[in-house]
């Protein structure tokens, strides 16, 4: 489930779980078929507070923003640190490649356009919906420093009228952070809310921190 934009964070756990693959025709969503594929989920220590993310040799499942504690201040020194806080033995190469993006994105954030993404394994970024359409133009169109207004990613995304389903896709959002749901808002130009209005904090952290290591 979406964390990104208020949805409520899924119970994934180190054991085997299953996936759907789904296959879409039309506005209809049918089941391919089910394929089994076990979880690890990895905690870091970030200047959000504790993120948690879940993946398997597929590719990550979830990335949760815990907020269990206030973001960090940002010095105009120093860079800021993401500390793993768990051990990476027998996890997958995906796994890993989203950790080291996430230090990066923190440490180094003006870095991570040169980074390789993580391959995704959730079910709302598979197939041909308008959500997973939305999720991947914002993705590949909106980078690092950039914001954009939920009516042009509707347009941006083929149907200009579905500013509202826009705002579906981001509260569906399997991967915040990675999948930058934080650089949407209002056309006008205020943030918008994040996390259902309880993450509005962190929209404005992370635009601000976005904005100073683009300038670094």
């Amino acid at each position: 489930m979406c964390f990104a934009e208020g949805g409520k964070r899924s119970g994934h756990r180190r054991d085997t779980v299953w996936m759907h693959t789904v296959k879409f025709q039309g506005s209809k969503m049918k089941k391919q078929g089910e394929s089994q594929c076990t979880q690890k989920t990895i905690s870091l220590l970030s200047p959000l507070g504790t993120i948690q993310v879940s993946g398997c040799e597929n590719g990550v499942h979830t990335i949760q923003i815990l907020m269990d504690v206030a973001p960090a201040e940002r010095s105009s020194g120093g860079p800021l640190s993401c500390v793993v806080n768990d051990s990476l033995a027998e996890t997958s190469p995906e796994l890993q490649r989203c950790v080291e993006w996430l230090q990066a994105y923190f440490s180094e954030p003006q870095t991570t356009g040169s980074l390789p993404l993580p391959g995704f394994h959730h079910p709302a970024l598979q197939g041909d919906s308008f959500t997973s359409r939305v999720l991947q133009v914002l993705l590949r169109d909106v980078t690092f420093g950039k914001t954009v207004s939920y009516k042009r990613l509707a347009e941006m995304a083929g149907n200009p009228r579905a500013v509202r389903a826009v705002g579906g896709a981001m509260r569906k959002n399997p991967v915040p952070l990675l999948i930058p749901c934080h650089r949407v808002i209002s056309s006008s130009g205020q943030s918008g809310p994040y996390m259902s209005g309880k993450g509005n904090h962190l929209k404005q952290w992370l635009l601000t921190h976005e904005r100073q290591g683009g300038e670094g």
